[in-house]
């Protein structure tokens, strides 16, 4: 009779640990969990119908399981909290508005909580501050961004702060005004920073008692740059930009007390002899700081960089995305995997990277998507 009560236990340990580690829906993000959700954001003007979830293999790095879980009209740039819990996107119309969703009881769909316009038009950024109770979005049309007090249940109150901004640039029609691409916060919530496409500028904003102070230069690019976006060094006082206009990746270091950039590093993000047409897009540094990666739109590529420890840049590698127009791009959260968004293309390709050389190498994973232009994990 001991044989029998022996596996009865056995079998219930089994059930309840596995019980146990199985990860529900918005905490299953980890590192060693062998399936992660990825968010995308979509244009929604031909196939797609808002913001999708597909199921990622940290493994393999296979892609599977696409699914609608929030209908949305072109929520092209999306931000999810830290406990994954809630999402915030843009919805880049004519009447921008911002929104934020939460997950349903089963976790399954996002529902919305709230909106707020976005005082602009075309809002094609949107980012939240370390303590999470303010969110800022950039209006690409009309040059203008914007500042939200975000509540604990996710609901964003209306706008404390709108700021225009001035200025245009020689490259026509592109810079014929100002157009904010890009809002980042510090990781310390004391500044603001606003990357303006149209006049060769990167803005920042004191935020006071949660709203932005008075604008002031943080950085002047060459003129015709068309800076895009903006990311900061994991660990020094180092940020990095794209400029779309002149194809090249500027790295400069950070006063933290003025809220000022020097520049250090302007390197070109294609090869010397390609001479068709490309337009810069996003960028992305490795979580150790070692590597930066900026994506070329027309050449289709990404481009890699070594980053030296004071910040210089140096040319590594150029890697195809095996698809047309890559808007987006991310790591997975291990980064041992670098994804594409492929805007003309329709299509999300996954590469492997080598976390010693930085290179990436293409897995052969390829999941067809309409118009996918942000990605998240």
């Amino acid at each position: 009779m001991k044989q029998p009560v022996i596996f009865f236990l056995l079998i219930t340990v089994l059930v309840t640990t596995f019980l146990r580690c199985t990860p529900e829906q918005g905490d299953n993000q980890t590192e060693g969990a062998p399936s992660l959700d990825l968010l995308v954001g979509t244009y929604t003007s031909s196939g797609s119908h808002g913001i999708y979830k597909i199921d990622f293999d940290t493994f393999t790095g296979r892609l599977s399981g696409k699914q609608l879980i929030a209908e949305a009209s072109n929520p092209s740039y999306l931000a999810i909290t830290k406990d994954r819990t809630k999402v915030f996107s843009v919805n880049e119309n004519e009447d921008g508005s911002v929104s934020s969703f939460k997950w349903n009881a089963a976790k399954s769909m996002l529902e919305r909580i709230g909106e707020q316009s976005s005082k602009g038009y075309s809002p094609c950024y949107i980012e939240l501050n370390h303590k999470e109770n303010l969110l800022a979005t950039a209006n690409y049309v009309t040059g203008n961004i914007a500042v939200y007090p975000v509540n604990k249940d996710g609901s964003i109150q209306p706008a404390i702060s709108v700021k225009q901004h001035t200025g245009n640039g020689p490259v026509l029609p592109n810079q014929e005004g100002p157009h904010a691409h890009c809002v980042r916060f510090s990781e310390d919530g004391r500044w603001l920073y606003a990357v303006d496409l149209g006049n060769d500028k990167v803005l920042v904003y004191p935020i006071v008692n949660g709203e932005a102070g008075d604008e002031k230069v943080a950085l002047e690019l060459d003129p015709g740059d068309g800076p895009r976006h903006l990311i900061f060094h994991p660990n020094k006082n180092i940020a990095f930009i794209i400029n779309e206009l002149s194809n090249t990746v500027v790295s400069v270091s950070v006063n933290n007390q003025t809220g000022e950039f020097t520049r250090i590093t302007k390197l070109s993000t294609l090869p010397k002899d390609y001479k068709g047409k490309n337009a810069c897009a996003d960028i992305h540094v490795s979580g150790d700081g070692q590597f930066l990666y900026a994506s070329n739109r027309g050449h289709n590529s990404i481009a890699v960089f070594k980053v030296s420890n004071d910040g210089k840049l140096e040319k590594i590698a150029t890697e195809p995305v095996q698809g047309n127009w890559p808007r987006n791009f991310t790591f997975s959260p291990n980064e041992k995997f670098l994804l594409a968004a492929n805007q003309k293309s329709n299509d999300i390709t996954v590469f492997k990277r080598d976390p010693d050389s930085g290179l990436l190498s293409f897995t052969g994973e390829k999941m067809e998507m309409d118009q996918p232009v942000c990605l998240k994990f």
